[in-house]
């Protein structure tokens, strides 16, 4: 029996890991109605992107006691965004309130009243009925709540919505990483016509130049060296190299980045600007219309991204 308890917690714990591994959207939904005994709990919740938590709560008034424990267990399920929480809650027991009757006041209301017969000669006409209508005399007045067991039908109503509202952003999010592998995988190809278009400027800037020099020099024979030395100069001015190697490495890293934890929304838009950053280097350093378009494709996917990502946890 106890290999079977310290199975189900592996399982458990498994799945709990798994589940932090899933990437999370920002944007969710969440509700669950739970009826314990005679009170009856609703939790709804929704969230959008934000750059930290930011929760606000809507509750009875008689349910405020709880706000930081709701506080602290939606941490348990949510690391970032705007998350507004609506709970209602609806007490259907007969004895929630209860009437108070207070002997001392009522004694005190008939004292005056007889005074104020003598002072002024009026008819003592004062009945039960008349009596209970003085203020305070009769009060209603609600039950002590257990707080313990208020908590508990609670906590159900809220680790429900909370779970439902982890489930759907998970959702959300797995879209989003499918969508944002199949941008970088378009981005890879991308890089990989800079580096292909890269000799092939070079080439084109050789053959212009030495039928360039060969229709001023006409006959006079070119000199290689010189002519070889002027490529080299064209060829380091527009290398590209070190941008494609560092976005290749910036795409793979973003790639992994989105299979590791959850709380990466962060680190991948730090990621997005660094490519963005050598996009705008091989654009500045492209001396060629066709280099030009992919470098502008590539910032264009890149921007993408960068407005996916402001979806992730």
């Amino acid at each position: 029996m106890n290999y079977n308890v310290l199975g189900f917690n592996k399982d458990i714990l498994k799945k709990e890991k798994e589940v932090k591994q899933m990437i999370k959207s920002m944007t969710g939904f969440g509700r669950c109605e739970i009826t314990d005994g005679e009170r009856k709990f609703t939790v709804e919740l929704k969230g959008v992107n934000h750059r930290y938590l930011d929760v606000n709560i809507r509750m009875p008034k008689k349910l405020n006691f709880f706000e930081s424990s709701i506080r602290n267990l939606l941490k348990q399920y949510a690391q970032r965004g705007k998350v507004d929480i609506f709970i209602t809650y609806e007490d259907m027991s007969e004895n929630q309130v209860s009437l108070k009757y207070n002997p001392t006041l009522a004694q005190e209301y008939l004292t005056y009243f007889k005074q104020m017969q003598n002072e002024f000669e009026l008819d003592y006409d004062i009945r039960v009925s008349t009596l209970s209508r003085c203020p305070e005399v009769l009060t209603m007045e609600e039950q002590v709540m257990d707080e313990e067991e208020l908590w508990n039908g609670l906590e159900k109503a809220l680790k429900g919505a909370f779970e439902q509202f982890r489930d759907t952003r998970i959702v959300e999010g797995e879209n989003l990483k499918k969508d944002i592998v199949e941008k970088l995988d378009e981005m890879l190809e991308l890089v990989g016509c800079v580096e292909k278009r890269s000799p092939e400027i070079v080439a084109e800037y050789r053959a212009k130049l030495e039928a360039k020099v060969k229709e001023l020099l006409e006959d006079v024979q070119i000199d290689e060296g010189r002519l070889a030395t002027e490529v080299v100069i064209f060829a380091d001015k527009i290398c590209t190299d070190e941008e494609t190697v560092r976005l290749r490495s910036h795409i793979e890293q973003m790639k992994a980045t989105l299979g590791t934890a959850e709380g990466i929304g962060r680190k991948l838009d730090f990621i997005a600007q660094e490519m963005n950053r050598e996009a705008n280097t091989i654009l500045s350093k492209a001396n060629d219309l066709e280099t030009s378009n992919y470098a502008i494709d590539l910032k264009t996917g890149i921007e993408k991204v960068r407005e996916q990502i402001q979806n992730i946890e």
